[in-house]
């Protein structure tokens, strides 16, 4: 049996792992499932097309899966989908996605989710990220792996935030930012690269010295975008273990669209 309160309402259509706890007057809905190992706390409301997987730490207060605040939803069955092993602390809100996009808001694994986050529709959200208090994320919005969102932080819809970037406290974040890249201001501009989370994560001198070069070509040498990208694409033949770390950077900033551009 799963370790239920009896004061949760869970409706007999939702399925449960057996090994799942849900605590004191939460609800959750017909459509929501649930993975193993999954704590969630009390007063928390679970609805909609909801699928969250393995262990899982759901904090008290939180709203996962209502409808997407978007005048243009007509009730369609939209999701919500959260990966493994991630934190969600008190207050956050997550949305299902709407039928402008993919119809689908996603979470993926190991990501800190801290309280008051807010994830708007259609939010992808890659792995082991780390939002601090307050973070807000408009609609459509992209963030890679290993991003760091500094408390306060709030973004544009239909930004992208590459992977190991990172926003100081209380950005404003108007325009896509590249992977690597550290952020402040309202709006947000570039500052430097997220050098010391690099080396957290094991990245080798080489590959730490081609992260300065992009950010050289891209911010320090008066180039346009296209040249930069071209400067960038000459750092294989440099600095052949940074290949994967160009590709990463090429492959975003060719995602760019003119009219949100990156950070500057």
């Amino acid at each position: 049996m799963t370790r239920i309160h009896p004061t949760a309402i869970v409706d007999p259509a939702a399925s449960l792992d057996s090994t799942v706890e849900v605590g004191p007057y939460t609800v959750i809905g017909p459509h929501v499932k649930i993975g193993a190992g999954t704590t969630v706390g009390p007063h928390c409301v679970i609805e909609g097309h909801t699928t969250i997987g393995r262990d899982n730490r759901i904090f008290q207060f939180n709203s996962l899966g209502a409808i997407p605040q978007d005048k243009k939803y007509a009730g369609e069955p939209c999701e919500l989908v959260i990966g493994d092993r991630n934190t969600i602390r008190e207050f956050c809100t997550f949305n299902i996605g709407s039928p402008g996009d993919k119809g689908l808001t996603r979470l993926g694994d190991d990501n800190w989710i801290m309280a008051y986050v807010h994830l708007a529709h259609d939010c992808m959200v890659g792995n082991k990220t780390i939002f601090a208090n307050n973070s807000q994320l408009a609609g459509h919005v992209h963030v890679g792996d290993w991003a760091i969102l500094g408390g306060f932080t709030v973004v544009h819809q239909f930004v992208r935030i590459g992977a190991h970037a990172m926003t100081a406290m209380c950005s404003a974040l108007l325009a896509d930012v590249p992977p690597f890249v550290m952020t402040q201001g309202q709006p947000a501009s570039a500052r430097s690269m997220n050098f010391e989370g690099l080396r957290r994560r094991g990245f080798s001198a080489e590959r730490i010295a081609a992260v300065k070069a992009m950010h050289k070509a891209l911010y320090r040498e008066d180039r346009t975008l296209e040249q930069a990208m071209a400067r960038i694409d000459a750092l294989r033949l440099e600095k052949p273990e940074a290949g994967e770390d160009v590709d990463l950077m090429l492959g975003f900033l060719r995602g760019t669209s003119p009219q949100r551009g990156i950070v500057r």
